[in-house]
């Protein structure tokens, strides 16, 4: 049945850019709504900016805007971000909308007539130079169980205690230095502690497959130790939307940031004229789904499902709650160079597919850390995505195009490792629905494994030398592209990028599931274009100290200089210099690895009348089978030079800026041995 979906992740903070923690849980929500979309499910996913409270008032302020110019700006750099990230948001709002306006102020009126706001006078700090009440962050002291100095007003970062701000020893504002003040305030609560709230919240968190069960036994936790009523006001200074009927108070935060998932929504149903109220409804069987970090997940499971219940909204179907993002194996850091924002990443490394991939290889659905261990990161990329993957189609579709006008055989007999792909299909799909990416990927990789080994067995590039073995390799080839087929609609939810290009160079239409049950026979295909470059360890070292070079500047990390590297042009030369090169039409016949080295593969060249061997430096940018075959050109009339792995008996020419290389090919119709001239 095609269901209808609204999924959304946690709402960023507009007071800064996306770091790769940021960019982790969308890249999991991503691939969990591409798998639903590839079913054709109507799925509806939108998120917005978190824009109010006082720390963007104060940063604001700072830097001498206003909250509405920081916001804005901000929020276009999160646009840009996810996108380039292959995020597929249908819409991005913020919570300083007037759709999120109407709602909070909607909310708060029912809540209100359900007899489940209170007002009650309470203490709180208050810094008389700024002349504002202080939120914890913004309050420093020691601390009252160890002492240790210049900590936070709710937590002890030495000892780990948890307290109140009021009860830090020889407190100070971080904003001016003050000393605080006890000042009383009336501040309007939302009454969770309330039994309607606690029976209803108690039934739904423990629905069975509505939350992880971790999550669902910490809730019991809470239960147990007894809900809590929550401020859902702040004084005035402060940036938000004023409560009605209350001058000078405001909507904290953390009232109006949720709704502004729904505020989103409403904005995206305006656009496509969507039935906001019927989507959203008790009676609806539309599923609301929420990606969220655990480390917000009490105002998610508890203070958001019955505000929703409260205000005559259907509750959450389903929250997704993911761990935290450490860098091998620590805590990002800004020392280390490991507190990476998104934008330096993809200044760095160029692709974001190799960070979906590698994130999608380590996410589960539980709530443990995901470790980006960048040494692994860059050998699983390599192995994974070029070694066995790519690997595929750069071994055997230069035969489809050379050989046989770029068409696959029109049929070819059973192949028992086709059938078994095809039937991979089903539980691939359960493990992307489960958030079990890393497994699904798992059995992906070993499905490769076996695609690689058909091919080993079946030695396409020996088949080629033997024109009687033509339509076995014609057979081989298409089998083999089939199998490439099928993994790229397996790996389309993390791949995007890679699959449209694939889409492309096999002339097909989008991918979805449902391709699985078919092959393609007898179909026209592109000439093969190298669909993915390895990455090179020196990407991340640039990347690393990036970072904390902005840290030392304090400026963001340097993006790292468009590297077109175009030399200069050369001394003039007369033609008589130039004809003493003898340029040749080469016609790749054989291509390996070199073993220890890192940089070469070892060619043998037809040039017409002669074999060459020459060791070419191309082995970054090439496998070696997708070059057998291939024409270009080399430097026939080079002295030979000795190196410890051979004789190398000339060069082949390329082209090359820093950032890629290209051997370059003749036009259609050169013949090895032509002379360049």
């Amino acid at each position: 049945m095609k269901k209808q979906l609204l999924v959304t992740t946690a709402l960023p903070y507009a007071n800064g850019p996306f770091h790769i923690g940021h960019i982790m849980e969308y890249i999991q929500a991503d691939i969990w709504v591409r798998t639903h979309r590839m079913h054709g499910h109507e799925v509806h996913f939108v998120c917005a900016d978190d824009t109010h409270g006082a720390p963007i008032m104060l940063k604001a302020e700072s830097e001498g805007v206003t909250p509405e110019q920081l916001v804005t700006r901000i929020g276009e750099e999160h646009k840009r971000d996810w996108a380039d990230f292959g995020i597929s948001f249908d819409h991005w709002h913020s919570t300083h909308s007037p759709e999120n306006r109407e709602l909070a102020e909607m909310f708060y009126s029912k809540l209100d007539a359900n007899g489940l706001i209170e007002k009650k006078t309470i203490e709180q700090f208050y810094d008389p130079v700024k002349g504002m009440f202080l939120p914890d962050r913004y309050i420093k002291g020691e601390c009252p169980k160890c002492g240790a100095k210049d900590q936070y007003g709710d937590s002890c970062e030495v000892c780990g205690a948890v307290y109140a701000a009021t009860d830090l020893r020889n407190p100070y504002s971080t904003l001016t230095g003050a000393k605080p003040v006890m000042k009383r305030s009336e501040h309007h609560f939302f009454r969770l502690s309330d039994s309607r709230c606690v029976g209803f919240l108690k039934e739904w968190t423990q629905a069975p497959g509505r939350l992880q069960s971790e999550v669902a036994n910490k809730a019991a936790e809470w239960f147990e130790a007894g809900l809590n009523d929550w401020d859902i006001s702040r004084d005035a200074p402060y940036f938000g939307f004023e409560i009605p009927g209350a001058p000078g108070k405001y909507f904290y935060v953390w009232l109006d940031a949720p709704i502004g998932y729904l505020a989103s929504f409403k904005y995206w149903c305006g656009k496509q004229g969507i039935d906001f109220d019927a989507f959203l409804n008790l009676d609806s069987s539309a599923e609301m789904v929420h990606f969220i970090g655990k480390d917000i997940l009490y105002f998610h499971t508890l203070f958001w499902p019955a505000m929703l219940k409260f205000a005559g909204f259907r509750a959450p179907s389903n929250v997704f709650v993911h761990g935290f993002v450490t860098v091998d194996g620590e805590k990002m850091s800004k020392s280390r160079g490991t507190f990476i924002n998104a934008r330096s990443y993809l200044d760095h490394l160029k692709n974001p597919e190799y960070l979906r991939y590698y994130f999608a290889a380590k996410l589960n659905a539980s709530m443990e850390d995901i470790d980006l261990n960048l040494d692994d990161f860059v050998a699983r990329v390599n192995s994974d995505l070029i070694g066995k993957f790519i690997n595929i189609a750069s071994r055997c579709a230069g035969f489809i195009s050379k050989k046989f006008d770029g068409k696959l055989a029109a049929t070819f007999p059973k192949i028992d490792l086709l059938e078994k792909l095809q039937r991979a299909a089903p539980d691939i799909i359960a493990l992307y629905e489960a958030r079990e990416s890393a497994k699904a990927l798992r059995e992906i990789m070993a499905l490769a494994d076996l695609c690689n080994q058909y091919i080993d067995e079946m030695k396409p590039w020996e088949l080629a030398r033997h024109p009687e073995h033509a339509a076995q390799l014609h057979e081989t080839s298409s089998v083999s592209l089939n199998l490439f087929r099928l993994l790229a609609i397996y790996l389309k939810p993390v791949l995007p990028k890679l699959a449209e290009e694939v889409e492309a160079f096999l002339c097909i239409v989008p991918l979805r599931w449902d391709d699985a049950k078919v092959l393609l026979q007898g179909h026209a295909i592109q000439p093969y274009k190298h669909l993915m470059k390895r990455i090179e360890p020196k990407q991340i070292e640039d990347l690393i100290a990036a970072n904390q070079a902005g840290l030392q500047t304090g400026k963001p990390p340097t993006p790292p200089a468009p590297v077109a590297n175009i030399a200069p042009i050369g001394e003039t030369i007369g033609i008589d210099d130039f004809s003493k090169l003898d340029l040749r039409i080469a016609k790749i016949v054989h291509a390996e690895h070199v073993p220890d080295a890192d940089k070469l593969l070892k060619l043998t060249l037809d040039i017409g009348a002669e074999t060459r061997t020459v060791f070419a430096g191309i082995k970054s940018a090439y496998a070696p089978e997708s070059l057998i075959g291939r024409h270009t050109v080399m430097v026939a009339n080079l002295a030979p030079r000795k190196m410890r792995f051979g004789e190398s008996q000339g060069m082949v020419l390329a082209a090359g800026d820093g950032n890629g290389l290209y051997l370059l090919s003749p036009d259609e119709g050169a013949k090895p041995g032509m002379r360049v001239k």
